[in-house]
């Protein structure tokens, strides 16, 4: 019993371990020239497969045409993530103008 416990102990402190948070830049443009910076959410249910509401980075530019659009899953992100069983996944998408 006490040597099943110590294997579930580490498989769970492991798998929190290993874990990670992903983030992809994509530059417009000549890429961000100012430091005017505009943040949204985007909305997935079931791990991510599913977009309910996306963030449009072309309308978050206000008709700029250099730009960085950086997406990510933050902390924050993560841990609704987590506590949903991802069944809500959610990311941040940042434009800096």
């Amino acid at each position: 019993m006490k040597r099943t416990f110590k294997v579930m102990t580490i498989a769970f402190a492991m798998s929190i371990m290993l874990t990670s948070c992903f983030s992809y830049t994509s530059v417009v443009g000549k890429g961000a020239q100012g430091s005017t910076k505009v943040t949204k959410w985007n909305h997935y249910v079931i791990g991510g497969l599913a977009p309910v509401g996306v963030s449009d980075s072309k309308t978050m530019a206000e008709g700029a045409t250099d730009y960085t659009v950086h997406t990510r899953q933050t902390f924050v992100n993560g841990l609704i993530a987590a506590l949903t069983f991802s069944i809500y996944t959610p990311t941040t998408t940042t434009v800096t103008k």
